[in-house]
Formats: structure tokens, sequence, C-alpha cells
């Protein structure tokens, strides 16, 4: 990382801060993505399935046409839902969220899951039968890749990635692309450091970008266990962030900055949209690395292995599911 910047493997700069957007949609996103770009954030991560790619569009086409920022200042990231990992849809999903975002080209494309749903052709994000079953479909992620590349030939994506893939899954893309995957975002915080996937993914020249960098406080109530460790109360985080006048927020983003690894980051409370961000004026000590390495616990806050365990004789790659 140089000057807040992570060099991909295909040579493309991304700011190392993303404002992340999951759970922010229509006026709130309107709301607060201005107040991200004025405190300085210029990679902006969003998803077909946030459903705020449109509120996102129209906050970016302001500032654009206002000559407050130029598109090319923007570092612009989506993902392509898994319902439309069909070959047959990915371009029609990728136009679509072109349209929304009131862009030509998006900076990064990732593929935002290695399993599939069904594409009911209604919109539907999370297709479920009768008895509240997830609505699986196998897909072949190499037929899907190969469409994505395509896109990038187009000049509608510039940079290709990965989310929530496991190192089996990252190496079966890598050894099949033409064009390489420049990162895989998977859930990565000092309780869930993903040391052995980073180390895996850096030799293919996979950049690891990390959601949930703080234990995703504000997440969804039926994602959170009774009982389970609060990441931003544990008390070393105080500690060391006291030294540098700094929040554990910020001790813990510094951190995974510090180990080459990209964060996506997201706020509703102005004030810690600000803090966010202001990491680069301060660094955390060998010593103080270790002390947050010994938070490990692998605990997750997304447990994927129990929302889509009955997925694994359909894994879109035909290996076995098993998560990082």
């Amino acid at each position: 990382m140089e000057d807040g910047l992570f060099t991909l493997s295909n040579g493309r700069k991304a700011p190392a801060i993303a404002f992340g957007t999951w759970q922010v949609s229509g006026n709130k996103i309107r709301e607060m993505l201005p107040l991200a770009l004025d405190a300085g954030y210029r990679h902006i991560d969003t998803a077909y399935s946030y459903d705020n790619e449109d509120a996102i569009g129209e906050v970016l086409e302001s500032y654009f046409s206002q000559g407050k920022l130029k598109r090319e200042d923007i570092f612009l990231a989506t993902k392509l839902w898994v319902t439309f990992l069909g070959k047959d849809d990915v371009r029609r999903a990728v136009d679509e969220s072109l349209r929304r975002l009131m862009v030509d080209y998006v900076d990064l494309l990732m593929i935002h899951a290695p399993w599939g749903f069904k594409n009911r052709g209604d919109g539907t994000l999370f297709p479920q039968d009768e008895h509240g079953n997830f609505e699986l479909e196998n897909y072949d992620l190499r037929d899907t890749w190969r469409e994505l590349e395509r896109l990038v030939v187009a000049g509608k994506v510039k940079s290709l990635g990965l989310s929530n893939f496991n190192s089996v899954q990252v190496d079966l893309i890598c050894h099949m692309a033409h064009v390489p995957p420049v990162c895989n975002q998977v859930e990565c915080h000092a309780y869930l450091p993903q040391v052995e996937l980073q180390e895996f993914c850096q030799k293919l020249g996979v950049l690891l970008s990390a959601f949930a960098p703080l234990g995703s406080p504000g997440r969804s109530e039926h994602l959170v266990t009774e009982g389970e460790p609060v990441l931003l109360q544990e008390p070393i985080l105080e500690k060391i962030g006291s030294k540098y006048n700094k929040t554990p927020a910020q001790v813990l983003i510094r951190s995974l900055l510090q180990r080459g690894i990209l964060v996506s980051v997201k706020s509703i409370t102005p004030k810690r949209i600000e803090e966010n961000i202001e990491v680069f004026d301060f660094a955390l000590t060998v010593e103080d690395m270790q002390e947050i390495a010994k938070l490990r616990n692998d605990h997750r806050f997304f447990p994927f292995r129990q929302m889509y365990a009955h997925n694994c004789a359909h894994c879109t790659v035909h290996v076995t599911l098993r998560f990082n």
C-alpha cells in the first residue's frame, strides 16, 4: 500500500478503504454517501443485492455534473448476484447495474458468492420453496467467468474479483482465467484474520479485501448470536488506541491495512464515517500487531455454513463447499 492505494495485479490502483453500503439504501444512502465523498472516500463498495445502486448513481451523477468529482476520481465496485450466474444472465445483470449506477463502466465487478440460487425471472433475490429452503441452482463458475471476461473486453468492467470464495474456488478460477481475479472479498477482522487464505491468495496475485472489519455491529438481527463476543469492546483495542488517540475501530482498520488487506467499512454515523478514513496518520508497532493477533478465535459474524450448508452437494464449481 502506498499513498492510501493498493496496486492490483493488473496494474490498476484501488483506494485502500472502501465506503461499504450494505443495508444502506434509499434516502439513507442519499444522505450518507455525500458525507463519505466529502470526507475523502473515493472507493464505493455496493452490490446488486444491496438495492442501492440507483441511489448511489444519483449521488455520483450529481457530483459529476456539478464538477465536484470526475468519474475517474471514483473507484466503483459492485457485485454479480447469485441468481445471475448463468452465462445467459451475466451480461443483462451487469448492464442493469450500469444503468442503475448511471455509469458506462465499473472499476471492479465481483462474483458475490460461489453458490447459486435459481433465477425465477421475477427479481427474487432469495428464492425459497414452500418449505422455506433456498431454491438452489447448479452453475459452473468457469462459464460465468468467461462471460465476465467478455465484459472486460467490451470496456464495461475494468477489473474482476471474487467474494466469499475459499481457496479451492479461488484456485479454480485463477487457473482457468484469461483475465485473473484481482481480489477476494471475505469476512475478515481480528477474530477471523484469514491469515491462511490471505497467504494462499497472495501467491496467486489476489488481494484480500475485508468486509465486516469491525465485527459488523449493525448487521441484521437474524445474524446475531446470543452471547457472541463484541469485537469493538475488546479492552486491548482501547488500550492500543489510547496511545495514538485513536478509537478501537481505527485501530482495527489500521491493523488490516498494515497486513496488506483492503478494507470495506460501513457506518451511518457522520462522525464515524470521518473517523474510519482517518487512519493514515499513525502506524501500529510490531508489538501492537502481535497483541491484536491474539484476539483470533475464528468466530464468524456471517455463518454462511449454517445458511447454505445444504448447498454442499450443489456447489457451483463441483467441489466440496468448505469455508476459507
